[in-house]
């Protein structure tokens, strides 16, 4: 049998070959290496101002998920 090719597959389609055959690991790796396409992006902070407001960014994200700094 000839694996197909996850590239060309979206994310959908290779989610759900994952699930027919979870023992696939180099599926697992594909999917892991796409990243999450709804996590939201920020622009490199350019200026002190905007390298502020990326630290306060981080600083309430890190506040949110419980985690110590």
């Amino acid at each position: 049998m000839t694996k197909p090719n996850f590239s060309k597959m979206s994310r959908q389609e290779l989610r759900a070959y994952i699930l027919a055959h979870r023992e696939d690991d180099e599926a697992i790796e594909a999917l892991i290496g796409r990243g999450n396409p709804n996590r939201p992006t920020y622009p490199f902070p350019e200026t002190n101002e905007d390298l502020r407001e990326m630290e306060e960014i981080l600083k309430k994200r890190i506040g949110s998920s419980g985690e110590a700094v």
